[in-house]
């Protein structure tokens, strides 16, 4: 064993110690249940613009959080000093806040449903550290796709991004489980603002605000390629700006997976988690329409339509080994052709509705208390290539890359714009249409899907800015989908 690795192993073993001591002090001082989360995290973004480095940035972040369970209430503490008297006294304080929470708690007392203690290990499988990539060599890949995005004329910005996360943490428990993660993440894209006169039109690769992300190593920056997509991606936005205006009309919609992955996060990944359903949080997404009455009744989407929760897909944001609360990562069916029959879940709340924990709850760093948040939330594959529904569909519009999104707060009424979409006719496509727009209600969208994209079409993306909770909160999730169609939508709506 090198000199680095027995320096780490000795470190976590320190920290085992440590936080062992913190969940016996936090016994002593009244605690039915405590867990205690010690977690590095360390982030890294490049970003250019128009020819230059228009940011660098690196960020490291260390600390401990405490989560208590005194007289049916909770309590939580954190702090970024490690020391063990530190430590002691941000135990004492969650046991503090506990008990004045128990004083005006309105719900029944907190009744956590049953997980077997575990020791495990787990961490993403990286081929390439991205902290350990030259900074010049990502500014250099950059600037690449910038000097060719830049010499289409009609271009008026071009920027690109490279990122990298990384989390390592330590979860240890009153049940005597103790785990350790470290979960590896990588992101990157480009994007174009064509100008012409008083209107911008912008296209994106691989996808809008920031790219894509994967769980991951470097390894997926040099699959993109970011420079080989620089041309095509400029031309379009060009294009864009002579494109015919989207028609207002009832027509069929073909989604690209990028606009897809949005559609699925915000009206289905939202409104399934459980603490929204019950009233326990409302804060950025608002609570639910799939009220527990509808669970194995309601008819959510088409037989076409089945949607998993997966936490186990390897390369996904919202893939790990445990979450927050020491439960395993699980894939969970949510909608089974069409009928609703799941959703995510934690300790808590499961118990309360007489649910088995789902693996649901994490927190944004040390200094957070754990939440349900979104695993990977995927449409699965049907048996569509995306050149047959292009075929079978007589009159409609492909339409692709999120450009705006509105959803009401149960989760139901929703408007999305995409950046770029495409005119249907007799089978083939047509024209290119600029401002495009659409319209629903959450099960009638999805009770109109007809035809889902099969296993080559199908592509897992990444979301690493998903809000929720006071302090906010900003969860990494995924979304897995492939091009598919829903019939009769209302588009254009709208300028943008």
């Amino acid at each position: 064993m090198g000199t680095r690795e027995r320096l780490v192993v000795e470190r976590r073993s320190e920290v085992r110690q440590i936080l062992e001591r913190v969940l016996e002090a936090a016994r002593r001082e009244g605690a039915e249940y405590a867990d205690a989360r010690w977690v590095d995290r360390r982030s890294q973004v490049v970003r250019t613009k128009n020819g230059k480095v228009d940011r660098v940035r690196e960020d490291h972040s260390r600390g401990v959080g405490v989560r208590v369970l005194v007289d049916g209430a909770w309590g939580f503490a954190s702090g970024s000093r490690t020391d063990e008297e530190s430590l002691m006294r941000i135990a004492a304080e969650a046991v503090r806040v506990a008990r004045a929470s128990a004083l005006r708690r309105s719900d029944p007392p907190v009744a956590m449903a049953s997980v077997e203690p575990v020791e495990a290990e787990w961490r993403t499988p990286v081929s390439e550290d991205p902290f350990e990539v030259k900074l010049e060599d990502k500014i250099k890949t950059l600037l690449d796709a910038d000097r060719i995005m830049r010499q289409v004329e009609g271009v008026k910005v071009a920027r690109g991004s490279i990122a990298a996360f990384r989390e390592d943490k330590i979860f240890a428990s009153t049940e005597g489980s103790y785990i350790e993660q470290s979960k590896t993440e990588v992101g990157a894209g480009i994007e174009v603002l064509a100008v012409s006169g008083g209107e911008v039109q912008r296209r994106s690769w691989p996808a809008s605000f920031g790219g894509n992300w994967a769980a991951c190593g470097y390894e997926y920056v040099r699959q993109l390629d970011l420079p080989s997509r620089a041309e095509q991606t400029a031309r379009e936005a060009v294009e864009l700006l002579d494109a015919e205006q989207c028609p207002g009309k009832v027509t069929d919609v073909i989604l690209g997976g990028s606009q897809l992955a949005l559609q699925i996060h915000e009206s289905c990944g939202h409104p399934i988690e459980l603490d929204r359903v019950l009233g326990q949080e409302a804060s950025f997404a608002g609570t639910s329409f799939l009220t527990v009455d509808k669970l194995g009744e309601f008819q959510y989407g088409s037989e076409a339509v089945t949607i998993t929760a997966d936490a186990t897909i390897p390369g996904g944001l919202g893939t790990f080994g445990y979450d927050d609360e020491g439960v395993p990562a699980q894939r969970v069916t949510i909608v089974d052709q069409g009928r609703f029959v799941g959703y995510l879940t934690s300790r808590e709340t499961a118990g309360r509705v007489g649910l088995q924990p789902t693996g649901a709850m994490r927190a944004d760093g040390w200094n957070r208390i754990p939440l349900i948040r979104m695993t990977n939330i995927n449409l699965e594959p049907g048996d569509w290539s995306l050149e047959e529904i292009i075929r079978d569909t007589k009159e409609g519009i492909l339409a692709d890359t999120v450009k705006s999104w509105s959803i009401d707060d149960r989760r139901l009424n929703f408007q999305f714009a995409t950046e770029v979409a495409w005119e249907i006719k007799d089978g083939s496509l047509g024209r290119m249409l600029k401002n495009f727009t659409y319209t629903g209600i959450t099960p009638e969208f999805w009770r109109s899907c007809d035809a889902v994209g099969n296993k080559e079409e199908w592509q897992l993306w990444g979301l690493p800015n998903c809000g929720k909770g006071e302090p906010s909160q900003a969860a990494h999730v995924g979304h897995g989908a492939a091009p598919s169609r829903f019939r009769n939508v209302k588009v254009g709506v709208g300028r943008w």
